[in-house]
């Protein structure tokens, strides 16, 4: 008997329960506290904003294990409310009590959606909640909710803008993965060379690729495609991102894919604080968003290579991102993609 594997769109309480059960597990807790770049710079942003924070209140978006939540008591709030869905918050709340914060950080299990606050109003909101490609997960849309409903006139926001950046890259090991199949006859005397374009097939697909990027395989300076102020910016807006770019390339190489990473900024006295996953700076868990091209293009010094970016919610699952591309390289025709990270749903059909 054989079986199709069908995508199907799930019903939005079954994409809510399947988004929070994964973080229900020790292993993606682990991995964003063990990230040094992403934690510390919470910590240290959280920390030189003691003066917003002393005595105030605040509300933690998506708390997980209270941590950002004892990084603001630490800063001296007077009250922090950390709203967690999932149930690590249960784990949250032993943490809290551990570290002797229980009476001014309370751990409430819900969404800001649902849950009810105790308060009018607070005047501090922070959250970790970006996803890859930054808006992957889609738990920003809570973060403007509890904005519009909580956040006092004035209020204060960590992070407060968010950015994406682009640059076309030569993934050497895609090529040389794709050389690999016309090396086998000469090892052993068996022409592969078909093979080829399957594998090109299989790798160069549609599929939003979460690899680490390293600064030889980018090709050009980044360019900016979005911006996102968290004081103003709608649910809208997010749901609906577009962007321009145009970069020009080092050198004489092969563009195989496009690279997106993204920035977001912790205001400051002198300058934002800046949590960046660009390539050109320390790994951190998200690494970056790779996105292949059908058709490796050559280029060679100052080659532009322009286009337009849509980041928008896949039909399957709201809170999976997808990203369509329109892509010149040079004198080349324009290429046109379509790309989404794989959400892995789908139903037997006999």
């Amino acid at each position: 008997m054989s079986h199709l594997l069908k995508k199907r769109k799930l019903d939005k309480n079954v994409q809510e329960n399947l988004y929070f059960d994964s973080y229900s597990d020790v292993t993606i807790h682990e991995e964003m506290i063990a990230d040094h770049v992403r934690t510390n710079t919470y910590r240290t942003a959280i920390l030189r904003s003691s003066d917003s924070i002393r005595g105030r209140v605040v509300l933690d978006v998506g708390a997980g294990t209270g941590v950002l939540s004892m990084f603001c008591v630490q800063a001296g709030a007077k009250k922090v409310y950390a709203v967690e869905a999932c149930s690590i918050a249960e784990q949250a709340v032993k943490i809290v009590k551990q570290n002797q914060m229980d009476d001014r950080i309370e751990v409430i299990r819900g969404t800001v959606e649902t849950i009810d606050l105790p308060v009018e109003g607070v005047d501090v909101i922070v959250s970790e909640w970006m996803g890859y490609a930054l808006l992957h997960e889609s738990m920003l849309n809570s973060v403007l909710y509890a904005r519009d409903k909580w956040l006092k006139p004035g209020g204060l926001m960590l992070p407060s803008k968010a950015e994406l950046y682009i640059s076309p890259i030569n993934d050497l090991v895609v090529e040389d993965r794709l050389n690999f199949w016309c090396t086998v006859k000469d090892q052993y005397g068996i022409d592969m060379s078909p093979m080829s374009e399957f594998a090109k097939k299989c790798i160069m697909n549609n599929d939003i690729a979460i690899n680490l990027v390293t600064v030889e395989d980018v090709l050009s300076h980044p360019s900016r495609l979005a911006e996102l102020d968290l004081h103003t910016v709608t649910p809208e807006q997010v749901a609906s991102v577009r962007g321009t770019f145009s970069c020009e390339c080092f050198g004489s190489a092969a563009v195989n894919a496009l690279c997106v990473w993204f920035t977001v900024s912790f205001p400051g006295d002198d300058k934002p604080l800046v949590l960046s996953t660009s390539p050109f700076k320390p790994e951190t868990h998200w690494k970056q968003a790779v996105l292949y091209l059908d058709s490796p293009r050559d280029v060679m010094q100052d080659t532009k290579v322009v286009g337009e970016i849509h980041m928008y919610p896949s039909e399957e699952s709201a809170r999976h991102i997808c990203i369509h591309v329109e892509c010149a390289i040079g004198e080349h025709k324009k290429q046109s993609k379509t790309f989404s990270i794989p959400d892995g749903y789908s139903e037997a059909q006999q």
